[in-house]
């Protein structure tokens, strides 16, 4: 039986429960206490960060790594935009954004008073490039790279949810309208309140 070691509220937890349910891989999801984590899980990986997946013999550390296996074992949508070239070659692009340079935007705009060398608004001010950038990309479509769900709008959406959520009204009143309704799909959306379940 294939084990997630997994933190509900983990962005990059999230990301990696929705690839699963959406490959319709079985899983058991164990559910890590991040003050106790568990040895079984730890002997898994030294790392000790969520998530983790155990399939047989493969352990897997990192939530990209997660997501692109249980794609291969079954893709029904086309995340991999492999009926796309053109747009499967900017995925890697749009996650490395979100990853190496969001993150980090949203990490000291979310937790601005451990940041005290800017004020708040400057750190949202920075993650608001790519808000931007991602709106842009929405125009005349649902989604970032296609008509339907890639595996850049599954691995992003977590951390622009966090990033809205920091201050939900300036959120609601920003230019941004079809990033709003891009994400607003996602959280009503039956794989996502799926993978949030207690």
């Amino acid at each position: 039986m294939n084990t997630l070691y997994s933190f509900r509220r983990c962005p990059y937890a999230m990301r990696a429960r929705m690839a699963l349910r959406y490959s319709g891989v079985e899983v058991d999801i164990v559910e890590v206490s991040l003050k106790a984590k568990p040895a079984e899980m730890l002997a898994l990986s030294a790392k000790g960060t969520v998530p983790v997946l155990s399939a047989g013999d493969l352990v897997i550390e990192e939530s990209l790594d997660i997501m692109r296996w249980a794609l291969a074992q079954n893709d029904p949508m086309d995340w991999l935009l492999k009926r796309d070239p053109a747009a499967a070659a900017q995925i890697n692009g749009l996650i490395e954004q979100n990853d190496q340079v969001f993150k980090v935007h949203l990490n000291r705009y979310k937790y601005a008073e451990r940041y005290p060398e800017q004020p708040m608004e400057a750190y949202r001010a920075e993650g608001e490039v790519i808000l931007h950038r991602l709106d842009e990309l929405l125009e005349g479509r649902d989604f970032l790279l296609a008509d339907h769900p890639s595996l850049a709008d599954v691995a992003l959406m977590p951390f622009i949810r966090q990033f809205a959520h920091v201050d939900r009204e300036w959120f609601a009143q920003t230019p941004y309208r079809r990033l709003q309704t891009w994400l607003q799909r996602f959280l009503e959306s039956d794989l996502f309140t799926a993978v949030m379940r207690k």
